[in-house]
């Protein structure tokens, strides 16, 4: 689309006047220098705290444990090939100020409902809902086997009773700051021991050679294990609930309220590039946070799982991955793979919660149920649900104990939400942005065939999955 017209941008400006998260702060220049940027940073943090998870430590190992070094080609497509998702439809977010929620209630086709009309993605948003919490499920209960590896005598279930209740009091306060500060903490932990793991593998009899690292690019697609191998397409990577989920945190930053309302002016024009500039470091930081903790662990398990026979399946799958790091550093490293595993999961369940908390009070909104003027009543929601969650989570696990099959069930699902996330944020980004600030020429065709590819592989998991 060549050019909006002036109505649209008219709608555009006086339509962020009925957004729920009015901008706190004043319009502010975006930073000029790296330490400038750095300090503007922090979405990327939280949202790394969610996808370096389970579809790494528990579904990207497992693929490697299955198949060996033969689908490393599709793991990194799978880290990758949303990131440009990620940063598209946060710039519709942060240029718009409508929230993820106002945003895909604008999409053509509605639906009548008890307080008015509203689309039909919204629908899909809430019947995804109930997988996620699975998911939620799954991670908290790999974080608590986790535990029982150093701590055998502790049974499972109670320490993801004791793990819900620590969430809780954490989430309570619904603080996005006190938030950032954690998963800081964990994130670099995480990170930090993926990558030394793969280092002390390769002095062992494990380690990676030249030619299984070419083997992963011969774009073998192993059917036998399609339903493992797009549920890791589903979690590795920014998933779909990652990707709306971060732009909550966005907005929670500030970077809406820093650009300001449009104006028309070249200084909008101006604070708009500057703060897309940041936003687009806070992407490329996602990206590497995730690569750099999940190829290690798909190298440990086909260098180390899928040579030894190891199978991480079922209520022993944190303790069969565990042989990842025992066999290449010794016994002594349960410890370590342990506060590992537990950092990863229990990362991912902690901000998991305190994303979905996000979604709940903007859901009544768009439905009519709440007004957008009570900001007051949108705290309190968030609040709540930081402590209630966390106990449906020990529930769903109380009722699988199985954590592989609750990520998968979850992953499955956030894979099929895909394709409907770049279609709308084509449709948004072609209709209601001034522009100027529309993507380039690249970014907007990468964007399309990304949309395409995604409808493919949202095709092959009701395939393989579903049916």
């Amino acid at each position: 689309m060549e050019s909006n017209t002036a109505s649209d941008k008219a709608d555009i400006d006086s339509e962020r006047e009925d957004r729920y998260t009015r901008p706190e702060g004043e319009v502010q220049d975006p930073p000029n220098s790296l330490l400038g940027t750095i300090k503007y940073l922090g979405p990327s943090v939280i949202i790394s705290a969610t996808i370096v998870g389970s579809g790494e430590i528990i579904l990207t190992a497992s693929l490697g444990a299955m198949v060996g070094y033969t689908m490393l080609w599709w793991v990194l497509m799978s880290c990758w090939s949303k990131s440009i998702l990620q940063a598209e439809l946060a710039r519709y977010v942060v240029l718009s100020g409508d929230t993820y929620l106002r945003a895909i209630n604008r999409v053509p086709g509605k639906i009548r409902g008890p307080r008015g009309k509203f689309s039909w993605p919204i629908i899909l948003g809430l019947l995804a809902f109930i997988p996620g919490l699975t998911g939620m499920g799954g991670l908290v209960g790999g974080a608590a086997q986790a535990v029982g590896l150093v701590f055998p005598e502790f049974e499972p279930l109670w320490v993801v009773g004791f793990l819900a209740f620590i969430t809780a009091l954490l989430l309570g306060s619904g603080s996005y700051h006190r938030l950032e500060s954690i998963m800081l903490v964990f994130v670099l932990t995480f990170t930090v021991l993926t990558v030394l793991s793969l280092i002390f593998m390769q002095d062992t009899q494990y380690a990676t050679t030249v030619e299984q690292v070419a083997s992963g690019f011969t774009f073998e697609f192993r059917t036998e294990y399609a339903v493992l191998a797009l549920a890791a397409y589903g979690y590795t990577g920014v998933n779909s609930g990652e990707i709306s989920s971060y732009t909550y945190w966005c907005i929670e930053k500030g970077y809406p309220a820093r650009i300001g309302r449009y104006d028309g002016s070249e200084a909008w024009r101006s604070r708009a590039r500057g703060w897309l500039k940041v936003l687009r470091t806070d992407v490329w930081i996602t990206m590497g946070l995730l690569t750099c903790a999940t190829i290690p662990f798909y190298f440990l398990g086909a260098g180390v799982l899928h040579a030894s026979g190891q199978r991480p399946e079922g209520s022993e799958a944190i303790s069969a991955l565990s042989y990842m790091f025992t066999e290449t550093l010794g016994s002594w490293s349960l410890w370590l793979f342990a506060l590992g595993a537990f950092c990863i999961l229990y990362s991912s369940t902690v901000a998991a919660v305190a994303a979905g908390g996000r979604y709940i009070p903007d859901y009544l909104m768009e439905l009519g149920f709440l007004s957008r003027d009570r900001l007051d009543v949108r705290k309190n929601i968030i609040k709540w649900y930081g402590l209630i969650v966390p106990f449906l989570g020990l529930s769903l696990y109380a009722g699988f104990q199985n954590p592989v099959l609750m990520v998968t069930i979850a992953a499955s699902v956030a894979a099929i939400m895909l394709p409907v996330q770049s279609g709308i944020t084509i449709y948004l980004q072609s209709t209601r942005l001034p522009s100027e600030m529309l993507p380039g020429r690249a970014a907007s065709s990468f964007l399309k065939f990304t949309f395409l590819f995604h409808l493919v592989m949202a095709a092959l998991v009701i395939y393989f999955v579903v049916v």
